[in-house]
């Protein structure tokens, strides 16, 4: 988002999702997510999926 200069509102906005669900998902809390959300949210920031996920071992 920082690289693309986008506020989380506005890709709320061209995502389709409320900002407090986009918010969930950037602060890790998140227990899934559905592919057509991760696909949006890539297209949005013309970027793949491994750009944006990261594997953390718990």
């Amino acid at each position: 988002m920082a690289r693309r200069k986008m506020s989380l509102s506005e890709l709320s906005e061209r995502v389709g999702i409320t900002l407090a669900n986009l918010s969930v998902l950037k602060t890790g809390k998140a227990r899934a997510v559905r592919f057509s959300t991760l696909d949006a949210i890539c297209r949005a920031l013309d970027c793949s999926p491994g750009d944006i996920l990261q594997y953390r071992d718990d």
